[in-house]
């Protein structure tokens, strides 16, 4: 117990620059009380004792904000930040390393009981402020949840999803870069899918003009009369592509 107290008071002063030493941890943050609590509330649920698991998951709620179904399993080292508003459903599954920021939902979208109704999340995820992960899916190792996304299909290992309903931008599954921790799933030089598709296209429109205007230009130029063509406002790609950022 003491061991894996260690390992999560460690692993939270590396991931938060906010936290100064093991002390403070222990005793100022929310997400570590959380997943003590759990410990306990799991270990009986699982010696059948629901009503007491629920019990001390209830006052882990009241303490932190931070509400976990006590049949949840949740891994090595996870790191609950901020924390309040977190709901963790009954069948979800946490792995190692995983990051979670306040106001994420791991929940079930299926009203069957006894069946897994929750996302797993494999080792390394970050699930940045007030995504929703909804449905039995994995989410793969080091993948990343921008904030606010509403995720409910898989995401592969490596990847970042973003957006409602969440789009997935791939990644190399063993780059550096996406093992590297992104704080609130924010993953460097990340872009949303849509846009970068909108800006392609407002590209590719406006090199069409400009290839349209230098064939005609050559055709007048030879002496071939071209019907008069009615004029409209000229595109301007720039400005186009400043409103989609």
């Amino acid at each position: 117990m003491f061991s894996s107290l260690r390992e999560d008071i460690k692993s939270i002063i590396e991931r938060d620059p906010a936290a100064r030493n093991g002390w403070e941890v222990l005793t100022c943050y929310p997400g570590l009380h959380a997943i003590v609590m759990h410990d306990w509330a799991h270990a009986c649920w699982k010696l059948n004792l629901k009503w007491l698991g629920r019990f001390i998951s209830y006052i882990a709620r009241v303490i932190t904000g931070i509400e976990i179904h006590p049949g949840a399993v949740i891994g090595r080292r996870v790191f609950i930040d901020h924390g309040f508003g977190v709901v963790i459903g009954e069948t979800a599954i946490v792995g190692d390393d995983c990051t979670i920021y306040q106001g994420v939902t791991l929940g079930g979208t299926t009203l069957v009981a006894g069946t897994k109704r929750h996302p797993t999340l494999e080792r390394g995820v970050i699930v940045g402020a007030g995504a929703q992960v909804l449905g039995a899916f994995t989410v793969g190792e080091f993948a990343k949840v921008g904030s606010n996304a509403v995720v409910v299909k898989p995401v592969p290992a490596g990847a970042t999803a973003v957006g409602n309903p969440a789009h997935i931008i791939r990644k190399e599954e063993q780059s550096r870069s996406a093992r590297m921790f992104a704080a609130y799933g924010v993953a460097p030089n990340g872009d949303d899918p849509i846009s970068k598709a909108l800006r392609g296209l407002i590209d590719h429109v406006a090199r069409q003009d400009e290839q349209i205007e230098r064939l005609t230009a050559t055709i007048k130029a030879a002496g071939i009369a071209c019907p008069n063509v009615l004029e409209g406002d000229k595109l301007d790609s720039a400005e186009l592509n400043r409103l989609v950022d």
